[in-house]
């Protein structure tokens, strides 16, 4: 089993909170995470909510979680219990030790909502990503499956890449024809996998509904945007803000989107191999999205992340705010990257503490004062 490096915050938080919520997409491994904390605490239960039987235990839910108040309880997939956290509210300020429940979903959105309204300062929250190249070993092979295939698990471990190819296209009629239903969304399965497919062309681009909902045959922009929300709530998509600041320039207002996987993306634009990829348009955009996803994956709490963009062309693929630094990072699928004048330009405007150039390079160097290469590896000198 691939050590997760999340698990020893979930411990952590487990020791500050009655409760954690653990978020991350279907298939990602967080049921396989919660069974090995799990087994670090003694009589812990797991309850999954998508059982009918598991669920009716829950039928009583004050004299079935009152009795288990010495106990781990974990509760996998709770948003089919929409009224879950109203009811968990009472009994954890009943007993507000550390350590008492454990609760995993897959619809972020939908589950914040309900959670900040019944639970607020009583639970905190985690998000699993597909697996990370620092999880895993720093050879360049190991390097190419990941972007290729992604961080789901059984796609990255798959025996080759053309078993890796069929789950994820597997997992991807799955999700449209009964994940989506299941979480009460009613959009027909041929439009919103034919939306999926025109977001994988799109990715890394700024977004523009109008301009889809008229490629998607006419589609009102409000429904495009309703349709990027679904996939953005169930974790599938990233929205990346711009960044705003008051320099007397006129700036991109519109956010970028990227699809979180990057084994997802080359599966909906049927991308198989390493050598398709590398000879594929989208390949450098490929790579800007599977290492930014490293990157945030890497911040610390709190750290903001976006993107910077001007009319005269000043441009970083991300500006992360953590305190009172501003870091600026650039993304090149090269292994000589050489950043454009747009790159120097926001770091001028923006008055950067520090940059990086993320790029496929075997170990770290400086570009130039106060910018350096980094392998995807050591994202994580970002921030120290």
């Amino acid at each position: 089993m691939i050590e997760r490096q999340l698990a020893d915050t979930v411990h952590h938080r487990l020791g500050m909170y009655p409760g954690v919520v653990l978020l991350g997409p279907r298939q990602v491994g967080k049921t396989t995470l919660a069974r090995a904390i799990a087994s670090r605490h003694e009589n812990a239960i797991m309850l999954d909510l998508e059982r009918p039987g598991d669920r009716a235990r829950l039928s009583e839910p004050a004299a079935f979680l009152a009795r288990l108040r010495d106990r781990l309880l974990v509760l996998d997939e709770v948003q089919n219990v929409p009224d879950l956290f109203a009811q968990l509210r009472p009994e954890i300020d009943s007993d507000r030790r550390p350590g008492r429940f454990l609760l995993l979903g897959s619809a972020s959105g939908r589950l914040l909502q309900q959670s900040s309204e019944s639970l607020a300062g009583r639970v905190g929250y985690l998000e699993l990503a597909p697996l990370l190249v620092a999880e895993l070993e720093p050879k360049p092979a190991t390097l190419q499956a990941l972007w290729l295939r992604g961080g789901f698990p059984d796609s990255f471990t798959a025996t080759d890449d053309a078993n890796s190819f069929i789950w994820r296209e597997d997992f991807i009629s799955t999700f449209v024809q009964r994940d989506l239903p299941q979480l009460g969304i009613a959009v027909p399965r041929t439009t919103m996998h034919r939306f999926w497919r025109m977001l994988a062309h799109l990715h890394g681009q700024v977004f523009n509904a109008s301009q889809l909902g008229a490629s998607l045959g006419g589609i009102a922009h409000t429904t495009v945007g309703r349709y990027l929300d679904i996939l953005v709530d169930t974790m599938m998509v990233r929205r990346l803000p711009p960044h705003f600041v008051n320099i007397g320039k006129r700036l991109v207002k519109s956010p970028k989107v990227y699809l979180r996987d990057s084994g997802l993306l080359h599966a909906l634009l049927n991308i198989r191999t390493v050598d398709d990829l590398q000879s594929h348009p989208i390949a450098g955009a490929s790579w800007e999205g599977f290492a930014l996803e490293q990157v945030i994956a890497a911040a610390p709490a709190g750290a903001e992340i976006s993107f910077y963009r001007t009319a005269a062309g000043a441009e970083l693929d991300a500006v992360i705010k953590t305190g009172r630094r501003t870091i600026g990072v650039e993304f090149k699928l090269s292994s000589a990257p050489r950043p454009t004048r747009g790159f120097w330009s926001a770091l001028q405007d923006l008055d950067a503490d520090q940059a990086f150039v993320i790029a496929p390079v075997e170990a770290s160097y400086p570009l130039g004062d106060g910018v350096e290469v980094l392998p995807v590896q050591k994202v994580g000198e970002i921030f120290q």
